[in-house]
Formats: C-alpha cells, structure tokens, sequence
C-alpha cells in the first residue's frame, strides 16, 4: 500500500512542486507514495467562499475559521495518519521525526495562512504542531514541501541507495562529513590522501572525526546532545558489566 499524503491549502498550485522532481517523483510514478490536494477554499462560506475572519480581541490580520478548516479535514478519510499544522510555534521538526512519519500509513498536512488557525480546531482534531526553523513564512506550502520530502525519501524505495541515507546529517546525532570527488587536485587543493588509501577503518575513523568537529563548531546544541547520549550509553555498559 502506498504511503499516502494529503495537503489541505489556499494555493492548491503550490503542489506537487519539488515533489514531483528526481527521487520523489519518480517514486510518486511508481506508486511508493501518492499525493492528493484539497482546496480550503472550496468550504470557504457564502458567496465569496469566506474561509477567515478578524481575530477575537482584536489585533492586525485575519484567522482561519475553525468551521472551515474542520470541513476540509473531516472531508478526508478517518484514517491513522497524523494531521500536522504547519506552524511557527510548533515542535521543530528534525530526522528523527521525518523516521518517524516514513514508519507511518502516511500524512495529513495542513497549511495555515494569514495568522494563523483557531486554536478550536487545532485542539479538537488533535493537530500535530510543526516548525521547521524560528522564523515565520507566509504560509505553510514550502514548510509542508519540506517535511513531505525528508519524509518520503525515507521509504523503502525511493533513495536508489539505503546505504546512504545512514550516513547523512543527523543520522547517527552529528553533522554529515565533508565529500570529496574528482578531480584529485583542484586549485591546488587535493583530496586528502586517507580517503584514497583503500583503508576502509581509517576512512571510517576520519570521516567521523571530522563530523564530530563540524558539529561542535556548527552546531553546539547538536555536540551537547551527542555528548550526554554517548555518556548516557557509556553508563548503560558499565552498568551491564557490574
């Protein structure tokens, strides 16, 4: 059964967009995924298909009605997919999450605009709240985009090489290590020699020594994790071995 997921938008044009490019699309075309958009709009109310009104309290933009937004939702099937709201204040999104989707049925997303969604909705159809970052887009299409590729990638079937999906950024808690290709030399700078040493425990070693440093200079919140989960498996061994 393919892994299914459906976008509820304003701007049913957004999609498939890079979806349907390289990798994803190719196995969109060989049924590992499928995709389908639903136009909010269409429950939008009276003549001009309303879908947001003023914010109670008072304040500058508009808010998605909750009436609406519950009519496009409920038009879906009553499935297991989890149904996530793009939005800003949401949990960051990270590759344990995208793991976690792949090892689903499939996903819901849901793409907010203006200023966001009642919080009625959010609350009474259980919406999973997603960020991908601390700053604010116009809506949720290029979020959505975002989490639907590191999602889909990770099915069985769409990457031509598992074995590189292990490797990656983030995998294994640390930053992915610098590649090199051809040519040997460029601008005077040659690919370091360990790399082409046949020596497949060096490579190993080196590769993971520089990940460990461009971690601890790039990303220090990803190095402290990193560092509290080897100590935390260092214990779990010496506790085996008492």
């Amino acid at each position: 059964m393919a892994f299914n997921v459906s976008i509820i938008t304003l701007y049913p044009e957004a999609f498939p967009g890079l979806l349907d490019v390289s990798i994803l699309g190719r196995a969109r075309r060989e049924d590992i995924w499928s995709l389908d958009i639903t136009d909010l709009r269409q429950f939008g109310l009276g003549k001009h298909r309303q879908v947001d009104e003023s914010p109670a309290g008072g304040g500058a933009g508009l808010v998605l009605r909750p009436d609406v937004a519950a009519a496009a939702i409920d038009s879906l099937p009553d499935d297991d997919r989890p149904l996530v709201y793009l939005s800003p204040r949401g949990r960051p999104f990270d590759q344990s999450k995208a793991a976690e989707f792949a090892n689903g049925p499939g996903l819901v997303c849901f793409c907010g605009r203006f200023e966001g969604l009642d919080e009625r909705v959010i609350e009474k159809r259980r919406m999973i709240e997603v960020s991908i970052g601390d700053f604010v887009l116009a809506g949720g299409e290029a979020a959505a985009q975002a989490i639907i590729e590191s999602t889909v990638r990770l099915l069985p079937g769409v990457a031509g090489n598992g074995a590189s999906l292990e490797d990656e950024s983030f995998s294994h808690g640390l930053l992915e290590y610098p590649q090199y290709t051809l040519p040997r030399l460029w601008e005077n700078e040659a690919t370091p020699e360990v790399l082409l040493s046949g020596d497949h425990k060096k490579i190993a070693q080196w590769r993971l020594n520089r990940s460990k440093l461009l971690t601890e200079a790039r990303r220090p919140d990803l190095w402290a994790a990193y560092l509290n989960g080897q100590r935390i498996r260092a214990s779990e061994t010496d506790d085996e071995h008492d």
